[in-house]
């Protein structure tokens, strides 16, 4: 069949710019990829007196006792190590969440506006979601579960083997990419088989490889467009933050005397974090918007030609 692919692109945008709620759901979408974290650490002037000799004195006893109190509290309080981790494993999971509900809601919004709906609410969005959470959440779970199933042994043996693992297991590497986009394919034609035709679990995930199978031409353009385009303007919109964070890597030498350019990089970052939140959950929301009519084009059953039925002589 011919895929249009102009008016998906283009009513995927008319969509969330007429049903500006969708960009709540787009936000909290991005949860599911955002729910990881990072740290960084730093150093500065610790106050000790630079002799004649322009040498500062390495702090060596000072540091051992230091870690050593570290161990210490740790050993003594061994329970707040286990509430931390406990905090982020519950906090992941209200993430990732979120994230589910999030695309639940603009699969469902997304159907409903091309229905012809007038309106959107947040409200009736969440609560005609809920209905389809625990089956497009244990989709996402067991196949996640499964890919973390397949690696583990490779990392094992990455490491056992000091990194020669890692080498011979390069040609892998470069047939899970492609087989991971495809999976990506399947799982977006699923989710909205789940929510559209509310389908279960493993029907859904049936009928988005059909849907995807049935038209791989169609779905290796889109995921090219959506995939290829949707990581550029997520690198426009990320850019601000890269350049905030740049000098402090370039000139991360001269962190020694003066810890000034990282609070400044850090006061940008979070000044503009708000921004790209909002940002991304527009993104996310024309993404699974698109993805959404996707299915929505390819599913419609076609045309059969008329049955000529003879005349009685």
């Amino acid at each position: 069949m011919n895929f249009d692919y102009g008016r998906v692109l283009s009513r995927a945008w008319q969509i969330i710019w007429k049903h500006k709620v969708l960009w709540i759901f787009g936000i909290l979408a991005s949860c599911a990829r955002a729910n990881g974290g990072g740290g960084g650490g730093g150093g500065g002037n610790t106050g000790y007196q630079i002799g004649p000799n322009g040498n500062t004195p390495f702090p060596t006893d000072q540091i051992e006792q230091g870690v050593g109190q570290f161990e210490q509290f740790l050993n003594e309080n061994w329970w707040i190590i286990l509430v931390v981790i406990l905090a982020i494993i519950l906090l992941s999971f209200v993430l990732y969440a979120l994230g589910m509900i999030g695309r639940i809601g603009l699969i469902k919004g997304t159907f409903k506006a091309e229905g012809g709906a007038e309106s959107l609410s947040f409200g009736e969005l969440w609560s005609e979601s809920l209905p389809y959470f625990w089956r497009v959440f244990g989709m996402n779970f067991l196949l996640g579960l499964a890919i973390i199933l397949l690696i583990v042994p490779f990392v094992i043996l990455g490491v056992v083997t000091i990194g020669i693992g890692f080498i011979c297991l390069l040609p892998l590497l470069c047939i899970l990419v492609p087989l991971s986009w495809a999976l990506m394919i399947v799982l977006e034609q699923a989710q909205a088989a789940i929510v559209i035709e509310d389908l279960g679990m493993l029907d859904g995930f049936r009928r988005g490889w059909q849907i995807a199978k049935s038209n791989i031409g169609p779905m290796i353009v889109m995921a090219l467009i959506l995939g290829i385009g949707g990581a550029i303007v997520g690198v426009v919109i990320a850019m601000p933050v890269i350049l905030a964070v740049l000098p402090v890597i370039i000139g991360v030498a001269t962190l020694k005397d003066s810890l000034t350019p990282v609070w400044i990089a850090l006061g940008c970052f979070a000044a503009y974090l708000p921004v790209l939140i909002f940002f991304n959950g527009v993104l996310s929301a024309y993404i699974q918007s698109a993805w959404t009519l996707t299915f929505m084009q390819l599913s419609k059953p076609k045309e059969s030609a008329p049955v000529l039925v003879e005349p009685n002589a």
